[in-house]
Order: C-alpha cells, then structure tokens, then sequence
C-alpha cells in the first residue's frame, strides 16, 4: 500500500513527575529524515488548564469524508481523558506550530450528554465528530457516544438512544457498508484511575464484552460476551476494505485477541484467534504475568496485525491473511518488565523465551514498554511510544515517570513480515524543557490506519 510519506507526528504528552503541576501538551515531533530537526519535538502546545490527561485524538475530517470537497482534515480532535474537556487543535493554519481552536467543556458532556471521559473520536460522513466514553459524570461506568457538530464544535447529544449507553465505554469502530458499528470496554473511570486492582475485575468494574449497534438506527443490536479470555477489550479494528465484515480486539488482561466476523445468518460473533501466555514469575505483584496487550492496529493492505504487550515488553507481528489463523512472522523487544536485569524472574514460560536485555539506544535505556503503535501508509515504519495512562505508570514503570516516556522506530518488512528495531531514531521525552514527559497516541497530518474508515 503506497501512501505519502510521514515529515511529522502529533503526540498529547502530560506532566506528572514534578511537585509543579504542569498543563499536559501537544507535541510535533519531526519524522522526517532529511530535516535538520529530524528526531526532534519542533513545537509545544500547552493547553490552558491542569489535570487533563491528554490520551487519544482524531481528525475532524478522514476517509469517511471523501467525495465532499468542502472538508478538510485541519482540526485536530483532543479529548481529555479525566478532566473530560475536548480540545480542537486548528493544524491547517500551521500544522509545524497548531494552536487551540476550540475547547468543549466538561458541563457541556456533562449535561447535554450525562457523559465523561471521552475517548476516542472519529469524524462521521455526515460531517459531525463522534466520540466514545468511558464513563458518567460521578466516576461510574457508561458506554455512551458524543456527538459534535463538525463545523462549530458544539456538543449536539448523544448518538445513542436514551437508556441503550453501553455498561462500560472505550474504543469504537463502525463499517458503514454494513450498517454496523462495533464499541469496546475499559473498566468504570473511578475504578482504573489510581491503577489496576485485580479485586476490581472480580467486583465487576471492568469490562468483557462487545457491542454491536445498528450504525443507521443507532440502537444497540448484540452485546458479544467475549468471557475471562476477553476481559479488558481495548482497541478494536475492523478491516480496512470497506467491504469486509470481520476484524479483531486486543483484550488486554488475559492476552488474547479477537477475531469479531458476521455470521451466514447476519448477526455478530467472535472467536479467540490468538492467546499470549502469561509467564509465571516471583518478584512482581501476582504470580502470573499477563502480556497486557493494549494497543492492535492493522496494516493499510489488510495484510498485518501489530500489537504491543506492555507489560511483557514486547511488539508482535502476525500474517493475517488467513484471518482465523494469524501466524506471527515478527517480534522485537523493547523494555518492559522481564527484563534480565530488574526485579522479576520469570520461573516458566510456555513459549520458552529467554528474558530480554533492557533496550538501549543511543545510550539511553528505555523506561517503561511499547504501548501506542501508528505505521506509515507503506507499512514499512512503525512507530512505538511507551506511556498506557499516568495512573498505570506511575504503578508499573515508575521508573519512567521519573524519567520520561520516549518514541522510538521499528522498521518493517512488510514482505514476508520481520521487526527491527531502528537505532539511529530516538525521541527522549525525559528530556523536555519542564520535564519529563509522557507521550501517548500518534497521529499523522495526512491520515493514518487508526483513524481513517472508508465508505
């Protein structure tokens, strides 16, 4: 799949390390190679308030959109994970130095929506701006969705229908084709913000299940029960052939992904296509290990599955060109938490791997793990940062709260598959003029295969 190649990256980065509360940012980092500023951020855009938790973006306008000349992918969409302010990002006018277009504030989710802690936001063929939550105003759990209007930025409703909001919210990815839209689950916002209590799963405060919903009508049609293998289903990704009707989940907490498909009859199902085993270990807070798999994207051509393990350390890249048998052709560690030389020993693993050398590069050993992944539209780059949430970093890695979290590169045969990891590219985000900082998502200027849908 060709496509124009990457020259800058647009990565929300917080604060969290110093006793100085610091407003979280958006970073543009330059990508391109035969820039003199290549590796390097170019550009900070402070936002106006504290405690946002910047998390995930999306455009105003991508693929959904093609045909309508009049849009144009030049706001970029910021939701606040905890504070639940929206920030639209004007990256037309200059995309080397955005600035702040519009805020949405909270009361207006609050009490246009009953909803908080927005998530993920895709831009709709109608022009509006969807976005995903997590929760209610009072810290509970609600799978509900926001709509914006696309030209003033203003709160419209919700897409859903009253009473129909989801127990838990998170991620979302719709097939117009197919009239259908299929949403993921995290866990209640109150529950996950000061870090993962395993007693939380058992109490019910996170989630194990798909919802499948009528993307014309906008009511809720299945809720696929994906069980203890698919607790925690986070990023979810439909194929990007607009006509296919299948597609996969990473469900993080027993490392397990997910095939979702249509049956003959024309309802939904799923089916575990792919299971990490966790590693028995001593040293660490519970006797097993899971991988944690919290971010999957899938390459332009369909060909490729990625997907990072947090807190194993590593990145996997499967074939999936037998979609119910994907077959891992690449694999590259690169920190994590089994590394040889720290604190945990891992006792027995079934897929008999050595524990990892820390990764270094250009001197600096990597704190933390590969979390968020974004590939270049000729899936030969793909490129890796190292922060989950803040409050889930400050309890694994608080090694890189301290020193900052970093984006690092893996080239890609996008032949035959193969990961290596790119030496020569490094951005240190510990090394930020107020601080170190984490980077979280990845988003291109010219699209990218975690945002855009075709129709």
């Amino acid at each position: 799949m060709k496509g124009p190649r990457e020259r800058i990256v647009y990565l929300p980065c917080i604060y969290r390390s110093t006793a100085v509360q610091k407003p979280d940012y958006l970073a543009t980092v330059d990508v391109d190679p035969e820039s003199p500023t290549y590796c390097q951020v170019i550009h900070r855009l402070p936002m106006p308030n504290l405690n946002d938790e910047l998390h995930h973006s999306g455009w105003n306008a991508c693929s959904s959109c093609f045909g309508d000349p009049t849009r144009t992918r030049n706001r970029l969409i910021l939701p606040s994970l905890i504070s639940s302010r929206i920030y639209v990002i004007d990256v037309g006018t200059e995309p080397r130095s955005p600035r702040i277009h519009k805020t949405v504030e909270p009361i207006d989710l609050y009490w246009k929506c009953g909803l908080a802690n927005p998530h993920t936001s895709h831009c709709l063929a109608s022009g509006q701006i969807m976005i995903s939550c997590m929760g209610e105003p009072a810290g509970g759990g609600k799978g509900g969705f926001v709509l914006l209007d696309g030209e003033t930025f203003e709160v419209v409703g919700n897409w859903e229908h009253p009473g129909e909001a989801a127990p838990f919210g998170y991620d979302f990815w719709y097939q117009p084709r197919h009239n259908v839209m299929i949403s993921t689950e995290w866990g209640a916002p109150k529950a996950l913000v000061h870090g993962f209590n395993p007693a939380h799963v058992k109490e019910g405060l996170y989630g194990s299940a798909l919802h499948v919903w009528d993307w014309t009508t906008h009511r809720k049609l299945q809720t696929l029960e994906l069980g203890e293998d698919g607790a925690i289903p986070l990023e979810v990704r439909f194929l990007h052939d607009p006509n296919a009707t299948e597609g996969y989940v990473g469900c993080a907490l027993r490392g397990c992904v997910f095939r979702f498909y249509r049956t003959p009859k024309g309802d939904w199902a799923a089916e575990k296509v792919i299971s990490v085993p966790s590693k028995k270990v001593e040293g660490w807070m519970l006797p097993e290990m899971p991988g944690l798999i919290t971010d999957i994207l899938i390459s332009l051509d369909d060909r490729f599955l990625y997907f990072s393990n947090w807190l194993h350390g590593d990145i996997r890249q499967y074939d999936i060109t037998d979609r119910r048998n994907p077959r891992l052709v690449g694999q590259v560690f690169l920190g994590g938490s089994i590394i040889r030389d720290g604190p945990v020993k891992v006792l027995e693993d079934p897929e008999k791997q050595e524990q990892p050398a820390p990764c270094i590069i250009k001197g600096k050993r990597v704190p933390g793990s590969p979390q968020m992944l974004q590939l270049s539209l000729d899936g030969r780059r793909l490129y890796v940062t190292t922060s989950l949430f803040s409050g889930w970093d400050k309890q694994f890695y608080p090694d890189m709260m301290r020193e900052g979290s970093v984006m690092m590169r893996i080239d890609v045969d996008a032949e035959r598959g193969g990961l290596t990891l790119n030496r020569d590219f490094l951005v240190d985000f510990g090394q930020e003029p107020d601080g170190p900082a984490l980077a979280h998502e990845l988003r291109y200027p010219g699209g990218d295969c975690t945002s855009d849908i075709w129709v």
